[in-house]
Order: C-alpha cells, then sequence, then structure tokens
C-alpha cells in the first residue's frame, strides 16, 4: 500500500505467499543445493574426507541463503520503505553487488571467522572438521528458526557463536581466542552506536542545509551533488583498496587520489543533472525528497557491495576450512579459499535474497519509523560506511546491527527534534494568558497537523506575535500527547534487542550439542 506521500509501505496486511509460491521457491532453493551437493560429491570422490566435503558445502550453501534473507534485506529495506524503488530493482541491485562484494572482496574476513575466534592448530584434522560443521549447522539452523520467526537477528552473532560453542566442545575453554572475541565483542556494540550517530548525524546536517532554509531547491541544488561526490569517493576508494589492490599494488593514499578523481566527475554529473531537474521542481518538501531517488539507489548498491565481502565469510567461512583440511589432509595456517566456494557464498546470498527477503525488508522499511528517500539515504550511508571501516579491519561486525542502528538514529533524532520543538512551544504559550481563545484553537490545530520542521516556524511565529494563549488542562493534555508521540515503535525495538541478545548463547548451544552428536555417531 502506499501513504499519503504516495511512498510504498508495507504493513502487516501485505498478503503471504500461497502454497504455489512456497512450492516454487522450495523447488528453486533445492535446485540450488543438488547443485552444491553434486559439484563437492564430484571434488573430492577419493578421498577420505568425502561425505565431511558434501555436508558441510551443503550446510556453507543453506547458511548463505539465510543470509541473502535475513541479512540482505537491512541493506535495501529502506529504500524500499521509503518508496525510491520497487522490491523488484532492490532485490536485482542487491544480488548484483553483494555477488561483486563478495567475490573481489570477500576474503579478508574469512581468515577471522576461520582461525580468529578459537585456535586450530590445538584440535586435530579430524575434531577440526567436526566443529566447523557443526559450527556452520548450528549457526544455519537458528539463523533459519529466526528468519521464520520474522526476528532480524545477525547472522555474524549466528556463525560466531556457532564456532564459539563447537570450538569449546571439541577443545575446553584453552581452545578460544578470548581476545579475538572480545575485539570482536566491542565491535557488535559499536557498530550499532556507530551506524545511529552517523545517520543522525546525517540526517541533521542536511535538514539544516537543505529542509530548513525557506528556498529548499536552491539549498538542494548546492549540497545534494556534494552527497552525490561523497558518495562516489568513498565508493570508489573502497573498491580500489579492497578489490582492484588484490589485482596490482594500491596504496591508501593513491586509492584516496583515484576516489578523488570519481568524486569530481560524480559532482559535475549530478550538478547538471539536478539543476535540470530543479528547474521545474516545487518548493516542497516532498519534491526536494525525491532528489534523494538516485543517490539513495547508489547508496543501497554500495551497501550491498560492502555487504557481500564482509557477511559472506559468515557461510564461507568454515566450509573454506573444512574443504582445506579435507583436501589437504590436515589443518593449515593459511587455507586457500577456492573459486567455488566463493561462488556458494555470493549465488546463496542472492538466491535468498531473492526467494525469502521481503519478509524482513517489511521490518526494516516500515515497521520501526517512518522513512522518506533523505532519511533511508542517511541510514544506507551511514550503514555503507560502518560496514567498510569494518571490513577493511577484518572485524565481523553484524551489517544487521549496523542497519538498524541507523534506523533507531534516525527515529529517535526525529523524536528529539519534535520534543525540543514542540516543548519550546510549550513553554512559550504557557507563559501568556488571557484574550481570543478561538485564536488559540486555531493555532493548537495548526500545530497539531504540522510536520516536524514546521514546528520551528510555528514556534517563532508565536514569539514574534507575543501571542497570549491560556491552556486549559485538556488542550495541555492534547499538546504534551502530540510531542511526546513516539516516532520510533518500542515494541520493535525491544523485540530486536531480545533476539539480538540470545543469538550467541543459542546458535553457541546449538554448535556444541552438533559437535557432539557428531562424534558419537563417528566415534565407534
Amino acid at each position: 500500500m502506499q501513504n499519503e506521500t504516495g511512498n510504498l509501505v508495507l504493513t502487516d496486511e501485505t498478503p503471504a505467499p500461497g502454497p504455489a509460491q512456497f512450492a516454487v521457491r522450495a523447488l528453486v532453493a533445492l535446485v540450488f543445493l543438488a547443485g552444491v551437493w553434486y559439484y563437492a560429491d564430484h571434488l573430492a570422490v577419493d578421498n577420505v574426507g568425502h561425505i565431511f566435503l558434501v555436508v558441510a558445502a551443503l550446510a556453507g550453501a543453506y547458511m548463505a541463503m539465510n543470509i541473502g534473507a535475513n541479512d540482505v534485506a537491512n541493506n535495501v529495506g529502506p529504500a524500499v520503505g521509503s518508496g525510491a524503488m520497487t522490491l523488484g530493482v532492490a532485490v536485482v541491485i542487491a544480488a548484483i553487488f553483494e555477488a561483486a562484494g563478495a567475490l573481489i572482496a570477500g576474503g579478508d574476513v574469512v581468515s577471522t571467522i576461520k582461525d580468529g575466534i578459537i585456535d586450530p592448530s590445538k584440535l586435530d584434522t579430524q575434531v577440526f572438521i567436526w566443529m566447523m560443521m557443526a559450527a556452520l549447522l548450528g549457526g544455519a539452523i537458528w539463523l533459519n528458526v529466526a528468519t521464520w520467526m520474522g526476528a532480524p537477528v545477525s547472522t555474524t552473532h549466528s556463525i560466531v557463536g556457532g564456532v564459539l560453542g563447537a570450538g569449546l566442545a571439541a577443545g575446553g575453554a584453552g581452545i578460544a581466542n578470548w581476545g579475538s572475541m572480545g575485539a570482536i565483542a566491542a565491535s557488535w556494540v559499536i557498530s550499532p552506536v556507530m551506524g545511529g550517530v552517523i545517520a543522525a548525524v546525517l540526517l541533521f546536517v542536511i535538514k539544516h542545509l537543505i529542509m530548513y532554509p525557506e528556498d529548499m531547491v536552491k539549498a538542494a541544488r548546492k549540497v545534494v551533488p556534494w552527497i552525490i561526490a561523497l558518495m562516489a569517493w568513498a565508493f570508489v576508494t573502497y573498491l580500489m583498496l579492497k578489490g582492484v589492490k588484490k589485482i596490482f599494488p594500491v596504496g591508501f593514499g593513491t586509492a584516496c587520489l583515484i576516489g578523488l578523481v570519481a568524486a569530481a566527475i560524480a559532482l559535475f554529473a549530478s550538478r547538471a543533472s539536478i539543476a535540470r531537474v530543479a528547474g521545474s521542481m516545487p518548493n516542497s518538501r516532498e519534491a526536494v525528497n525525491n532528489l534523494f531517488t538516485i543517490p539513495l539507489i547508489f547508496s543501497a548498491a554500495l551497501l550491498s557491495f560492502a555487504h557481500g565481502a564482509n557477511d559472506v565469510a559468515n557461510a564461507i567461512g568454515p566450509l573454506a576450512a573444512v574443504t582445506d583440511a579435507v583436501l589437504e589432509g590436515g589443518v593449515t595456517d593459511k587455507a586457500k579459499i577456492p573459486l567455488w566456494v566463493m561462488l556458494v557464498g555470493a549465488i546463496g546470498i542472492s538466491i535468498g535474497l531473492i526467494l525469502y527477503g521481503p519478509r524482513l525488508i517489511r521490518t526494516v522499511g516500515s515497521e520501526i519509523t517512518e522513512l522518506d528517500k533523505s532519511r533511508a539515504f542517511c541510514i544506507a550511508m551511514a550503514a555503507a560506511i560502518t560496514v567498510i571501516v569494518a571490513s577493511q579491519l577484518g572485524l565481523p561486525v553484524s551489517s544487521t546491527h549496523i542497519a538498524l542502528g541507523g534506523v533507531f538514529g534516525v527515529g529517535f533524532l526525529r523524536e528529539y527534534l519534535k520534543t525540543n520543538y514542540a516543548s519550546q512551544l510549550h513553554m512559550i504559550l504557557n507563559n501568556h494568558s488571557g484574550e481570543d481563545r478561538e485564536r488559540i484553537k486555531a493555532f493548537l490545530d495548526n500545530f497539531k497537523g504540522s510536520d516536524l520542521e514546521d514546528m520551528k516556524s510555528l514556534l517563532l511565529e508565536a514569539k514574534m506575535r507575543k501571542t497570549e494563549v491560556p491552556l486549559t488542562k485538556a488542550e495541555r493534555k492534547r499538546l504534551k500527547k502530540i510531542y511526546k508521540h513516539e516516532m520510533v515503535k518500542r515494541h520493535q525495538f525491544l523485540k530486536i534487542a531480545a533476539a539480538w541478545v540470545i543469538t550467541v548463547p543459542v546458535s553457541a548451544s546449538l554448535g556444541a550439542l552438533l559437535f557432539f552428536t557428531m562424534r558419537g555417531i563417528f566415534v565407534q
């Protein structure tokens, strides 16, 4: 459905897939799993670890699809919820850039998942294989259950918890790299806060530079091209450092200079394009918001690329470890990541997004706070910046936490601005008394129907007019209710926080349980 501004709103009334759609999706998923099984089965047909490689490949593919169904929705949810793009367009863009990020720049984070959480040298090859298989299956099972429940949990939490739980079951407390776990755990707290702060700051700047001036169109013509240029610089610089660097050496300074060239080109092109559009554009908030459509699409693509580079490790890290142990006959310090393993992660994420992503897109896009295009752009750009920094450092941070942190940051900023303006208005009106009740009623009705930004204008108007406004108890209650309206749904906040808290212990417990089960099956 659409809201009063024409933006797409995904609601609880969105029809659920029927039996035919469910069957088609299941068939596509099974075909993908069958293809992975066929390749892995023929890859190590003469190897003693043949069955383990096949099971690990299937578990990796299964995990990759769950990542696509859960995490990728966070990348495109704000764009779809704001009406900047349709769900179909968002899925195509995300699928392409997710796969590109995984294949071009996914290797660094894989090493952290493989041997940054536990010390594989303390396990013999057979036990290590069981441990990694149990971790992968435990994380995937929990993620599947959570996705089915509609809970936007972290896929990174799921696999890290699985590796930790299975590792502790296999080798005791001494096997865990607690220093690395501490850094990873810290990033889980820092990343949503960083995403929220960056998104809120970006939105605050956009409001003051574009939405608050009297001539919004003129302000947008000046500012939006620079926003696009900044985005182009970030994307190209990251691509140089994470992708091209693997082909020939590129230093940070060189990458930044190349990014600046791309930014200059983007600035020139977008300035001319926006000038043409702005020439016939009305001076309204909705019209100015439409200028963020193309930047929002590009930022969603950037976020998908960064997510593919960062979160593909959750599916293929344990798979790469098992593949290396089976084919090489032992646990090595530097495991090669075969192309087929990267493809399993990249294709699996895209398939999961296409088949099962819309449910979480609804939650992120419309069920936490109302999003327009400028707000959605701030969320996507903030999440992209945070994920890029994390991937550059090799930290397996949660894109779910980052994206949702951005959504909450934008929502809470809106609450702050509304409370700030309305409370100031309340104090000024409370200092006056007597005179015309009709004027009071008209003023309050105007206030109640105003947007957040218009409250500031009303406050200044009231101050200049020196209006005397005697507020009755009922009117005070109405005004208080207006500015205390929640712009972030608290029940969603609590639901998501609870899901985050239980993910690691649940996936760790599943990983440990599956390890003991495998050991019981294979040890006679």
